[in-house]
């Protein structure tokens, strides 16, 4: 775990931004998928939690309409609350729900990028967000690692115009290899995040969860010092560097748990539970 002061004994998340998969979701043994099923613990703490006066946000790799069910099945919304503010695509997209509308979004050129990653694994599957449906992909993905439809299209028109996220795949790789191929590569112009196997994030410089959540913490008034972050991957690092407070879920990989303030158990022992539970009582 990184070195950090602990939050002094009057302090109070005001926001709590909050992975999904793997965080609030559990995963499903030996698949790139979570259950879409929140255990009763973790809603009734996230709710402990909305009753205290948080601000609860949910902050994922996952597209915007991959998101909005998990904001349902969470019951984060009601009319005596003010719409959910949701970072989505690992900060390029910032909407509010319900309904869906996107207030902030960032874009760049992922050609180069994407080419480049070809040339070293040339039957990789690319995915861009096609908002609303599903995905356009230059071939199938694995049953359940996207959400929504799949439409197959050229790679050369997936990235003919400028997205705010690339996904690249290789079923035949492992994550070790793609964080090596970042590395070798070096991405110039684009940022990355490699996932738990062979799965590159690709987005503007500068874009992550974080930049996203500071995004939304000016819009509520509020600033990094008020925000306790949890998750369980490489692309939650940016954001718990950003809050008062980052805290690992126990089954994250140990460069997850070395960035982390402190960490708490695991999705499968309801850890986020457990974490909300310290600040907003049992």
């Amino acid at each position: 775990m990184v070195e950090s002061s602990t939050p002094p004994a009057d302090w109070r998340p005001q926001l709590v931004a909050l992975d999904i998969d793997g965080t609030i979701l559990k995963w499903v043994e030996g698949a790139g998928m979570t259950h879409e099923e929140i255990s009763p613990a973790v809603h009734a703490a996230v709710h402990r939690a909305l009753d205290a006066g948080a601000h609860v946000v949910l902050a994922s790799g996952r597209s915007p309409h991959g998101m909005t069910g998990v904001a349902d099945l969470l019951d984060l919304y009601d009319e005596q609350r003010e719409r959910l503010w949701i970072v989505a695509s690992n900060g390029a997209v910032v909407f509010r729900y319900p309904p869906l509308e996107v207030v902030h979004e960032e874009k760049f050129d992922a050609r180069p990028a994407v080419e480049a990653i070809l040339e070293r694994h040339p039957t990789a599957l690319v995915a861009v967000e096609e908002r609303g449906v599903g995905y356009r992909v230059n071939s199938h993905f694995p049953d359940g690692e996207l959400s929504g439809d799949m439409i197959v299209t050229d790679v050369a028109d997936l990235i003919a115009a400028e997205v705010s996220r690339v996904i690249i795949r290789d079923p035949a790789a492992t994550a070790d290899d793609f964080v090596a191929l970042a590395a070798d590569l070096g991405l110039h112009g684009t940022s990355y995040v490699v996932g738990w196997t062979a799965w590159l994030d690709l987005a503007p410089v500068g874009v992550s969860k974080a930049s996203g959540l500071e995004h939304v913490a000016r819009e509520l008034g509020l600033t990094a010092d008020d925000a306790l972050a949890v998750g369980d991957g490489r692309n939650d690092l940016e954001m718990f560097e950003w809050a008062r407070r980052g805290v690992a879920m126990g089954q994250a990989i140990q460069v997850v748990l070395d960035a982390a303030d402190d960490v708490t158990g695991s999705v499968y022992d309801d850890g986020l539970a457990t974490e909300l539970d310290r600040w907003f009582g049992a």
